[in-house]
């Protein structure tokens, strides 16, 4: 097993027995004692790894935490943690995007398999967003024309009538198309299509 799971709980007894636990099966674990501490020394965001985060704590709430680090744009999977069943709560909690909500005490099996998705879905998170990424930084590489050119060419438009819109000759639009091709590492139309879709550029 792989990933970092960050436990937020003000309670160090809990903190302290859920990390052997966590660690003996493979998981880097750090433990904060608040969710300002948590906020304070930030979190690696790009190695796959998930927040069980304790719901009432004194100052910053495991919500309130929830709230500042969608806002921040952190990708990290939340699981709640609490001993308390409240049933709005908990539905106010998934929607605003919790993985899981675990009533404490947890058992052992039903902690690491929501562990799993939660890091599962945070590694999934992360390639998309490395190929994202890649993507972007080709399409960065075209010059001006060419991006216009790979804007038409998604769209459907062949090679003359792209000539015709960027007011040009259609073997100058055909060496333009081999270029942007080239640069974005597209092997097939399609792909090309696809790579569009993904950057946004079939939607402009």
């Amino acid at each position: 097993m792989s990933g970092i799971v960050y436990v937020v709980d003000d309670d160090a007894s809990f903190r302290t027995a859920l990390r052997r636990q966590l660690e003996t099966i493979g998981y880097r674990v750090v433990t904060f004692a608040s969710a300002e501490q948590f906020l304070e020394q930030r979190s690696n965001e790009n190695e796959p790894g998930c927040i069980l985060l304790d719901m009432r704590m004194p100052g910053l709430s495991g919500p309130a935490l929830q709230s500042r680090l969608a806002e921040a744009g952190s990708m990290l999977p939340i699981l709640f943690l609490t001993g308390y069943t409240d049933v709005s709560t908990t539905v106010q909690a998934i929607k605003a995007g919790a993985d899981d909500f675990l009533i404490k005490p947890v058992t052992s099996d039903r902690l690491h398999s929501a562990i799993e998705r939660a890091l599962e879905r945070h590694r999934t998170s992360l390639g998309a967003k490395r190929e994202g990424d890649i993507l972007r930084d080709r399409f960065a590489t075209l010059t001006a024309r060419e991006q216009q050119v790979f804007a038409l060419v998604v769209r459907g438009k062949l090679n003359k009538q792209i000539a015709h819109e960027l007011g040009t000759v259609e073997r100058t639009i055909k060496a333009h198309r081999s270029r942007v091709m080239e640069k974005m590492e597209a092997r097939t139309l399609l792909e090309l299509v696809s790579f569009a879709e993904r950057l946004g550029i079939s939607e402009r």
